[in-house]
């Protein structure tokens, strides 16, 4: 394993403890490991870390003011676990299950996941795979962050969730444009009240923005 310079981190910001009340020790425990383990296992740019914070735990974590009370959420393309572990920290009352398709970062997901005594599941494979969808599948919520274009992520994600379950994928601020420009297929696909929402408004110095589509059930075609 190669040598990490050591890298100055990012001070805690007010917005921290706003956003994970007492359970910021859990955040900082999360943080760190991002700094040190995540850099060393390349989940994890170096040049992220000083804004690991900002553009990461809390811009992650804001997304739970999308979610309900106890709903199931499978979190796709995990990666080092963005959005699923900071929501699973700011709300252990959610059921999380990460899916994710490479060995070494399912590997530090499970890893970390255990120390930190998160109730979180690690689903190895790809979000289409047929037996992600088996015991993955049926969930309230599909989240997704930087994973692929829109079309594609709602190929991927709506089959996880049941009828009227929501996908919530996080864009940049181009979302509006993905939504026109993919909406005839988003349709052909299930998905239906598109919209663009923001979180962390009043939190964040930047609200994270996220595209919102509900699965709806496909027309019947009658003879």
């Amino acid at each position: 394993m190669f040598h990490v310079e050591p890298i100055e981190s990012e001070t805690l910001p007010d917005a921290a403890q706003r956003v994970f009340g007492d359970r910021l020790p859990l955040a900082l425990k999360y943080h760190d490991s991002l700094a040190t383990d995540g850099v060393e296992r390349g989940l994890i740019g170096p040049r992220e870390v000083p804004r690991l914070w900002e553009r990461h735990l809390l811009n992650c974590a804001v997304i739970g003011e999308l979610i309900g009370e106890g709903e199931s959420v499978v979190d796709v393309g995990s990666g080092a676990g963005l959005p699923g572990i900071p929501l699973a920290i700011v709300r252990p009352d959610l059921r999380i299950t990460l899916v994710e398709p490479l060995l070494r970062r399912s590997v530090y997901l499970a890893e970390f996941i255990e120390s930190a005594g998160l109730d979180v599941r690690v689903v190895r494979g790809r979000a289409e795979q047929a037996g992600v969808i088996q015991e993955a599948g049926g969930a309230d919520v599909v989240t997704s962050r930087a994973v692929a274009p829109l079309e594609k992520l709602a190929r991927w994600s709506l089959p996880l969730v049941h009828t009227h379950g929501r996908m919530l994928a996080m864009k940049g601020s181009s979302a509006a444009e993905e939504i026109e420009r993919d909406r005839a297929s988003l349709t052909r696909l299930g998905a239906g009240k598109l919209e663009v929402v923001e979180c962390g408004v009043g939190i964040l110095p930047t609200p994270t923005t996220v595209v919102r589509a509900e699965r709806i059930p496909k027309k019947s075609h009658r003879r």
